[in-house]
């Protein structure tokens, strides 16, 4: 590949002639570190365990470059100039995400932040020094250019359906792989169709990437002084724009021209003429085959087709030759008579911002005519339809204001030191506007002023803006130069993905973050370096900061070598939980994995399910309290996990300790104020405690357990009437509703207090779909309205359970879905266990007669939610000695299964009856036994 700077051939024998050996050390390892953190999505920003190794392992590697690049530069590192005081000032960014430790809000991804900001400061001062040498500077320009082109061409791969190719190149070492080979994701799918994600698996920051690299391409196009540089990167220009253009990303499309425009003004007029013809060119050619490449990506996507791959990349590929033969001619032919041409042009006073300002116009009507005209229905459809959704009004610019609404209410309750990393993950649901669920604030900028403060926000701003305004100042005065030519490749990557960053989270992938650093490290090494004082360049300063610099390199590397050996042994936990039941042998990891992090959360999670398991068996409490003591832990240092909280109620629930269950609930409400999850269990918790107070005659509980049921139900019916304001584009997010299991709870105490008008009222309010003939009976609350609403329940439920074990057995579900539906089928399940409470209630726990249809459809809800135990008691309750009977047929089924799923003494006499009615019975309770409760 031509190199897109630099005027003279620098092969690689010159390269290596004035290279030291110790330096290559260090340029190898940024080159493999280059080429490898793309391909592993983990490089995200430490919100899953899954994705902990790579981090981890990308974090110790930069802190050996940085000691390796002290022991190099040891003698001749001085503080002579003001790039590098920017060596001294990049250590002031992970020092602030320190600071926010001592108030983060979740200690665990607090920890991650502060290793990857880490990461980016090595990764900046070795770049600062680094690409101060041309060959160096050269090597590395074409590293990135060739990383870049390869993560276009793998999505690209997978889009025309060779995504066995993409997968089998990279699976060696990549932890994103499949069994099946093929890369998680690189199309995604989501409500506007396929998108194309590439590495990233998020549309939306891949479209971020490529818009970076299209102005990259097109810089290199015109500066490389090679045919065959020219024609690489004439050749790459369709490929990207046709990958953005599949990414539907509207945010890409609307700040392209933005980010464009600012680029245009660091050009000479000849060299704005050019940028803008050779983009014309290859958006020409991108429009004329991408209507083919969509639909023949859906057609792949959809079912292999070889003829439809080989039609596919042949349109791609000619439209690439067509391209790059046209950038060629432009380059060859026109270029040096344009530069002739408008040499004395170039001089004039603010020559430079002609174009730009017509560029703008030009942009301005190419917008109005996709966007507000019929003209974009030369588009395909999908795209089509994504412009015409460009509005102030639509989903999702409607939703990024309430993100960012939300993000000034955390920023104003912690105003100095922020809440520390991953603090709007941690937080949002305490603050948000609406259930929305987006645990990121698609705003880079107030994401980091969320996490790190004000203190923390200025340090960081005043340090990237030092950079670019010295950068800028320096190449105007020395603009087309050669010199200044190195620095701009860095500022093309810098701004593009710092401006798109204002409307997504890009920098949340450490990949991303990694390339602003190191174009941060080349445009702070090119730019304009005022001398500093003499003083500055003491030994005790020089060698001080290198030894600060080496000792904290020393503890990040030790923290994220401890931080491997846990993930490691959670990993070993969790893998040995898929074929093992050894409490013992799964427990040994997890404890390991707590020794180093005792708040590590799916670690602390694990081994609280495992202990809440064996204490339910064997009523041991010394597992109650392990579980109980690890869990306290955890929440210390996590106090917004949810998963933590709901083990912490399930323990109780075991242990018989309901109001200690319902204070967590009630307790920890204003963490969570638009989880209609966390509403439901507490309107019914408070409404069950509320009758058993009662009927001890405690009226002081009963008030206090009443009042709180009817206040959150007031809470819930305050906030449906909310989101009817919201506006008419704008999601609501999660379901928000009266369902019928609060409607049933809340009705429960208004009739219980005599207001059975109000309790009909709060019945017909939750009691839709296909509960609402039951709202309209007038047997409301009796034995048989209660028993046909639990045969109601399961009814509804079995279906909705059952789509979701197809699901589940479906490769490449969207999890979310899954999530979905496992809650609706739950739902309706915890409706009916909640009636036949009530009914147990108020009898004070006597023997109380339901119909055999709804004894079974009662233990089939309970077995399928996971209490098998109590599936067993009701089961065998209600079994009758007609086994000729179907029903009592199927509840003495379910009941030895419920039996095999304890691993308890099967009930012989029952198995030898229904086995006499119906051999075939054996079979059918083995596959309920192996039936999946809803997690």
């Amino acid at each position: 590949m031509g190199h897109p700077v630099y005027g003279k051939k620098a092969t690689q024998s010159k390269i290596a002639e004035k290279i030291s050996s110790p330096l290559w050390v260090l340029i190898i390892g940024i080159i493999l570190f280059l080429v490898w953190t793309p391909f592993q999505v983990g490089l995200f920003n430490g919100l899953r365990a899954d994705y902990e190794k790579p981090l981890y392992i990308s974090v110790i590697i930069c802190s050996l470059m940085l000691i390796v690049w002290a022991g190099i530069y040891y003698k001749k590192f001085k503080l002579e100039d003001q790039r590098d005081l920017l060596a001294l000032a990049v250590l002031l960014l992970p020092l602030t995400y320190f600071l926010s430790l001592f108030v983060a809000a979740s200690h665990y991804m607090a920890i991650n932040m502060l290793l990857i900001q880490s990461m980016y400061a090595a990764l900046f001062i070795v770049g600062l020094y680094l690409l101060r040498q041309k060959q160096v500077d050269a090597l590395i320009q074409n590293v990135i250019m060739t990383v870049a082109y390869l993560i276009i061409w793998f999505g690209l791969l997978n889009w025309l359906g060779a995504w066995n190719v993409a997968g089998g190149a990279v699976g060696w070492f990549s932890n994103t792989v499949a069994g099946s080979g093929k890369y998680l994701d690189a199309v995604m799918t989501d409500s506007n169709g396929l998108r194309l994600t590439s590495v990233f698996q998020y549309a939306n920051t891949y479209a971020g990437f490529l818009m970076a690299f299209l102005f990259v391409a097109v810089f290199a196009l015109i500066r490389s002084p090679k045919w065959y540089g020219t024609v690489i990167h004439g050749f790459m220009l369709v490929p990207v724009i046709v990958s953005l253009l599949l990414t539907l990303s509207r945010g890409g499309l609307v700040l392209l021209p933005v980010v464009f425009v600012l680029l245009l003004l660091f050009q000479k007029p000849s060299r704005q003429i050019l940028w803008i013809i050779h983009l014309i060119v290859a958006a020409l050619a991108s429009l004329a085959v991408i209507g083919k490449l969509t639909s023949i990506g859906k057609r792949l996507a959809a079912v292999p087709d070889a003829s439809a791959a080989v039609e596919g990349w042949s349109w791609l590929l000619i439209a690439c030759a067509v391209t790059a033969a046209v950038s060629w001619a432009v380059q060859h032919f026109a270029a040096p008579r344009l530069e002739k041409r408008l040499e004395h042009w170039s001089t004039r006073k603010l020559a430079n911002l002609w174009l730009p300002i017509g560029a703008t116009a030009v942009v301005a009507i190419a917008a109005w005519l996709l966007i507000g005209t019929s003209a974009r229905s030369i588009l395909p459809a999908n795209i089509e339809t994504r412009l015409e959704n460009i509005n102030f009004e639509q989903h999702s610019v409607l939703e990024r204001i309430t993100f960012y609404r939300d993000a000034f209410k955390v920023a104003k309750d912690y105003p100095v030191l922020g809440v520390g990393g991953g603090g709007w993950a941690a937080l949002y649901e305490k603050y948000q506007n609406n259930p929305y669920v987006s645990r990121q604030a698609h705003n880079f900028f107030l994401q980091y002023l969320i996490e790190v403060g004000i203190l923390g926000f200025i340090v960081f701003m005043g340090f990237i803006l030092f950079v670019f305004y010295k950068y800028t100042k320096g190449y105007m005065k020395r603009a087309g130069t050669d010199d200044y030519g190195n620095g701009f490749f860095y500022l093309i990557i810098a701004l593009s993905i710092l401006v798109h960053s204002i409307l997504d989270f890009n920098m949340s992938y450490a990949f991303m973050g990694i390339l602003v650093f190191i174009a941060l490290g080349g445009m702070a090494a090119a730019m304009e370096a005022k001398p500093l004082a003499a003083g500055w360049n003491s030994s005790v300063l020089r060698l001080g900061y290198l030894a600060v610099a080496c000792a904290a390199a020393l503890a990040i590397f030790i923290v994220s070598l401890r931080s491997i050996s846990s993930t490691n042994a959670f990993a070993e936990a969790k893998a040995i939980a898929q074929y093992s039941t050894s409490y013992e042998e799964i427990k040994a990891p997890l404890m390991k994995s707590l020794k180093i992090r005792p708040s590590h959360p799916e670690s602390v999670i694990l081994l609280a399910v495992l202990d809440n398991q064996v204490y339910s068996q064997t009523k041991n409490e010394q597992f109650a309290a392990e579980s109980l003591s690890v869990l306290q832990r955890g929440l210390k240092d996590e106090p917004n996990n949810k998963q933590m909280l709901q083990q912490q109620i399930a323990l109780y629930d075991l242990q018989g300790k309901s109001e200690s269950a319902y204070a967590v609930y009630r307790d920890n409400l204003n963490k969570y104020i638009w989880d209609i999850d966390w509403y439901e269990p507490l309107i019914t918790r408070a409404s069950g405690l509320g009758v058993q107070a009662l009927l001890q005659q405690d009226k002081a509980k009963q008030q206090e357990y009443f009042q709180t049921a009817l206040t959150t139900y007031q809470d819930v019916v305050d906030g449906i009437a909310f989101l009817k304001t919201l506006p008419s584009g704008q999601l609501q997010g999660r379901p928000f509703s009266v369902t019928p299991l609060i409607a049933l709870s809340a009705g429960k105490v208004k009739q219980i207090t005599g207001d059975t008008e109000t309790a009909l009222n709060f019945i017909q309010t939750g009691f839709t779909g296909g509960y609402a003939d039951l709202a309209g009976r007038g047997d409301l609350w009796s034995a048989g309205w209660y028993n046909d609403l639990i045969v109601r329940s399961n009814e509804l439920g079995q279906p909705i359970y059952t789509e979701w074990l197809n699901l589940l057995n479906t490769p490449g579900s969207d999890s979310t879905v899954v999530d979905q539906v496992a809650a609706n089928a739950k739902a309706n399940f915890n409706t009916g266990i909640e009636a036949y409470s009530q009914v147990v209630r108020e009898a004070n726990n006597q023997t109380t007669a339901f119909s055999s249809t709804a004894t079974l459809a009662l233990g089939k809800m309970q077995y399928l939610t996971g209490n098998v135990q109590a599936a067993v008691a009701a089961l065998k309750g209600g079994l009758g000695e007609n086994y000729s009977d179907a029903v009592n047929r199927e509840m003495a089924r379910w009941y030895l299964a419920g039996l095999k799923k304890l691993n308890s003494s099967e009930d012989q006499d029952v198995y030898n009856k229904l086995i006499a009615a119906d051999a075939q019975e054996a079979g059918m309770i083995e596959q309920i036994a192996g039936m999946k409760p809803l997690s």
